[in-house]
């Protein structure tokens, strides 16, 4: 759901009240008299009930009679009565319930005690409060009903209850007898029953009414139009129901936005005319975004579909039943920048006039039942950085008008019926972050010029499943930043080029059900950050490359089957489900004569030491005191960094260390010491003199481009952790540098990343870990938000770590998260300790401080931002979308990669299509779940669901910071350490509170 404008609109409230609040609190200023103690005696109950850390919010409250001075307190101006009139305690950590005691401060105007960890029921005695205009309690745990009385508050213009708990029906007095309400929210909670608007009830000043995730049922109610003002409706994300209303918003002439996405709305007629619904809308002429998606609407699109507001930016529908084919008439939406009519049942062909829509950035028809070419005037939409055409029956050939998009990002044309040569004209478009061509009829060789223009490619190149042929082009070597290459099930023919070593960020490699001969390159074994491999079903030869398959500790899947490889079967530890069936060259070592080349090798081996032994010994007599000079001259050389957490105590259990004593540690850095891989360098387990086990990270500059790469990189992750300091970020004993060898010392993590605790069974036959159980998970999620916020908020200085997955958390001995891997982080200077993030967006849309980042700063696929493949720079909203897809991944189960590759969905959208209907689905795949049934039902698995779909919105704007997510998470954490998570829900359905970004994060979002 896209919501940007809502930053501009809670702007322009709040600007309102702003200016509107000193006249009518001066108003509501009370006549001279006795000082009253009920103000006092309130505040000293509300304080009595709560809690918070020491030397917070409430740490001045009590130590003196003068209440005004009070932190949140603020009294009017009377020199005779002081009377509080307003209570603001948003976002001071506060926990407890709140005090009915506040029921007694008579002239009280606003109460702000939002985002906090307020639980309990709302106090029906608020209800006494009449002067009172403003109310937020969003962001708690507060559960119970809402109490009726707040309805007959006869100044109440702001009520914000979104983000808790409540329970029950809307209470009718808020609809029938609140007048002066202007701005409603009770979305993000698990209320229930019908929208009680009764016909005769008026709300005049209404402008915003937001109700969306709850478990709302029964139809739009027609009163609705009474609230002529209105200018926002979200209603998404319920279990709304009947026809789609043409008699509501037609009086509803300021209306802006309109979202009705993701309940049970039918079209008129039993489900097949739009057109009643649509031609209500054409009064709306200030309308900008509508949002219809998964109803299940029939019928065919309307042609007064091209009548809505000229204004109109976005339109979603979908996930429906609409059929029919797409109105020519649709051009007439000039404003237009998102169109999707996704999964539906449209067929026809795509209307050429749909070239009109010059603002169009992105433009989803996928999975529809669309025939026809594909019209070349689509190259003419100047703007366009996203095409999804996929999963229909488009036929010809791909127009070579697809090279006039200079801005075009993504092209999606997989699952179609194309035919025809890939367009040479395709390696112009040297934007492309995504070209997905698969399972179509292209036939031919894969262009090199094409190849060599997409040498930018960032996320994947998918060919598979057509029927092309020749060589592998060579050009396919300058794809050095491609995370995921599939160019399986073609007829290609030839060898492997060595050269596709050089695609050092390569993920992803399928090569299988080709006609590939001669060797595996040892160099595409050996590519650093490979995790699959499938190159199987070919007839590819030799002995398979073992020395580079077993360094390698990147690697989790690999398909060698269906070859002629021949020779030893590899032990490989690191692959245990590893395939090699049908080679029949291929044998294990007793099948091979083992026993025989064991007696050989005992005879051999004595006399090659013994040779080795001497000739060892004749060089260290003739030049043994050039050797201890040149190991003098790399003590000299070697230089050590400061500890970022107790620098005294460190420095005098870790002096200078130099590379001989890393080397020591490490074994000589073995190959059996080797623990890991980092985007710029290898991971050594080792043991100092001293008897401390640490972690060596050493830099390499054949994984990271160049010595020149390194070094900046080895500089930056230095500072960032230099600068840093916080119990869930890694920390650095000492480092190593010389004009030749980088490497950090970090403490030893044996408990190993979370990735190896997600999918334990890629490690079960070598002893790997356990999974995770529930409270692990949340724990885990806690403690990657703390460092997290920490980074973007609190730290010296403020850095954005660009590369977060759950491969780059670790978990020390008790299971406590902490973030590493700070190789590409961006730091944003000029931030005091105390600033927000807002403090610094003039850098933030600055790239990362990397002389490499044309690409590989961007991240892992699956976790990569939209924005980034999109042409935006890395910013920490795109760190809240990589934690919310890890966030997804933790609740789930399923890898990001999996829904990629196989449904061609993000894990977003993956979720999302199971919520809120069918939680169930959604979590059929994740281990916990299985173990812990209580732990899947319960709330808190919900929540974290939502609180990943918030986190990776599409739209950065409407992401939440880290800073309220950690606040969400510390929440559901505290919650499931009293109650076990598992709350009894009125209704099971799985519609509950979902976090989102309320108005106050968007306030703060708007800078």
């Amino acid at each position: 759901m896209a919501k940007l404008p809502i930053i501009v609109i809670v702007v322009i409230f709040h600007v309102g009240l702003i200016v509107l609040l000193p006249i009518a609190v001066a108003a509501m200023a009370p006549v001279a008299g006795p000082v009253p103690d009920e103000d006092l005696s309130a505040l000293l109950a509300f304080c009595s009930s709560v809690s918070s850390d020491p030397g917070g919010a409430l740490a001045d409250w009590g130590r003196s009679p003068a209440f005004c001075n009070w932190t949140g307190v603020a009294c009017n101006s009377s020199s005779s009565t002081r009377r509080v009139t307003q209570l603001v305690l948003s976002g001071r950590g506060i926990r407890g319930v709140i005090s009915p005691a506040l029921g007694k401060m008579a002239f009280l105007t606003v109460l702000d005690l939002s985002s906090n960890g307020f639980a309990g029921e709302i106090p029906s005695e608020l209800s006494a409060l009449s002067r009172l205009t403003q109310l937020s309690l969003t962001n708690n745990l507060l559960s119970g009903a809402i109490p009726a009385g707040i309805g007959l508050l006869p100044e109440l213009y702001y009520l914000d209850l979104s983000g808790n708990r409540l329970t029950g029906g809307i209470p009718e007095t808020l609809f029938c007898n609140c007048s002066a309400l202007q701005y409603m929210d009770l979305s993000n909670n698990s209320l229930a029953g019908d929208i009680p608007y009764a016909d005769e009830c008026r709300l005049p000043s209404l402008r915003f009414l937001l109700l969306w995730s709850n478990s709302l049922s029964g139809p739009i109610p027609r009163a609705i139009s009474n609230s002529a003002a209105l200018e926002w409706v979200d209603l998404e994300s319920n279990y709304l129901a009947g026809e789609l209303p043409h008699n509501v918003f037609d009086r509803l002439p300021r209306l802006q936005f309109l979202y009705l996405s993701y309940n049970n709305f039918s079209s008129s007629h039993g489900n097949t005319n739009l057109d009643p619904f649509f031609q209500s809308l054409s009064n709306c002429t200030r309308l900008q975004e509508l949002e219809l998606a998964g109803n299940g609407l029939g019928g065919p699109l309307p042609p007064s579909i091209g009548e809505l507001s000229r204004g109109l930016r976005q339109l979603h529908l979908e996930d429906n039943a609409i059929s029919g084919s797409i109105p020519p008439n649709i051009s007439g939406l000039v404003n237009l920048t998102y169109l999707n009519l996704s999964n539906n049942h449209l067929n026809g062909s795509i209307p050429p006039e749909i070239s009109r829509l010059r603002l169009l950035e992105r433009l989803y028809l996928s999975n529809n039942f669309l025939s026809g070419e594909i019209p070349r005037s689509i190259g003419e939409l100047p703007r366009l950085g996203l095409v999804d055409l996929s999963g229909n029956i488009l036929a010809g050939a791909i127009p070579d008008t697809f090279s006039n998009l200079t801005q075009l990002r993504r092209l999606m044309l997989h699952h179609n019926r194309l035919t025809g040569a890939i367009p040479p004209s395709l390696g112009d478009c040297q934007n492309l972050e995504i070209l997905d061509l698969s399972y179509n009829g292209l036939r031919g060789e894969i262009p090199a010029h094409v190849v060599a223009g997409l040498s930018s490619l960032k996320i994947y190149l998918n060919l598979s499943s057509n029927h092309l042929q020749g060589a592998l082009p060579i050009e396919l070597s300058k794809m050095d930043m491609v995370l995921a290459l599939d160019l399986s099930s073609n007829e290609i023919a030839g060898g492997i080029p060595s050269q596709l070593g050089a695609c050092v960020a390569l993920e992803y490699l399928n090569l299988s059900r080709n006609a590939l001969r001669g060797a595996l390159p040892s160099s595409v074994a050996a590519l650093p950050f490979l995790r699959a491999i499938d190159v199987s079903r070919n007839e590819l030869s030799g002995a398979l490359p073992e020395p580079a398959l077993r360094a390698s500790t990147s690697l989790r899947d690999a398909d060698f089957s269906y070859n002629d490889f021949s020779g030893v079967v590899p032990v490989l530890p690191n692959l245990p489900g590893a395939e090699f069936r049908g080679n029949p060259g291929l044998c294990v070592i007793a099948a091979c004569g083992g026993g025989s080349r064991r007696r050989h090798r005992r005879a051999v081996v004595p006399a090659v030491v013994s040779i080795v032994g001497a000739v060892c010994a004749m060089l260290c007599a003739a030049a043994g005191c050039r050797w201890v000079a040149a190991v003098r001259a790399r003590r000299r050389e070697s230089t050590w960094r400061v500890d970022v957490e107790g620098q005294g105590e460190r420095e005098h259990h870790h002096p200078r260390i130099s590379y001989r004593e890393l080397s020591e540690a490490t074994g000589g850095f073995e190959e059996t010491s080797l623990i890991g891989a980092g985007r710029f360098g290898r991971v050594y387990e080792g043991t100092l003199r001293g008897g401390a086990r640490v972690a060596v990270k050493v830099l390499d500059p054949k994984l990271g481009g160049g010595g020149g790469e390194v070094s900046v990189s080895f500089r930056r992750e230095c500072e960032a952790l230099r600068r840093t300091r916080h119990k869930n970020l890694i920390r650095v004993i000492t480092t190593c540098s010389t004009p030749s060898f980088h490497a950090l010392v970090l403490p030893l993590m044996p408990r190993g990343s979370l990735e190896d605790h997600l999918y334990p069974r890629d490690r079960e036959r070598h002893g790997g870990p356990e999974g995770l159980d529930f409270r692990q998970l949340v724990s885990v999620a806690s403690d990657v938000a703390e460092g997290m916020a920490y980074l973007h908020h609190y730290s010296p200085v403020r850095v954005v770590h660009c590369d977060l997955k759950p491969s780059n958390v670790l978990l020390d001995d008790g299971m406590r998260a902490v973030i590493s891997d700070f190789g590409i982080a961006r730091l944003v200077a000029g931030a005091g300790a105390g600033e927000t993030t807002s403090s610094t967006t003039s850098d933030e849309s600055a790239p990362c401080n990397n002389s490499i980042a044309t690409g590989l700063l961007q991240g892992s696929v699956g976790y990569i931002a939209p924005e980034y493949g999109l042409g935006g720079n890395p910013s920490a909203r795109g760190d809240v979308y990589s934690f919310g897809v890890m966030l997804l991944q933790l609740i789930t189960g399923k890898r990001p990669t999996d829904v990629i590759f196989d449904e061609g969905l993000t894990l977003h959208d993956w979720v999302r299509r199971h919520h809120p209907h069918d939680i169930a689905a959604a979590l059929a795949h994740a281990p916990w779940a299985r173990r812990d049934a209580a732990a899947a039902n319960g709330m808190v698995a919900v929540e974290l669901i939502e609180l990943g779909l918030a986190c990776t919105h599409y739209s950065p704007a409407l992401r939440p910071t880290m800073e309220d997510v950690c606040h969400e998470i510390t929440l559901l954490r505290e919650d499931l350490a009293k109650h076990g998570g598992a709350h009894d829900n009125e209704d099971d359905s799985g519609g509950g509170r979902s976090f989102s970004t309320t108005k106050d994060s968007l306030f703060s979002n708007s800078s």
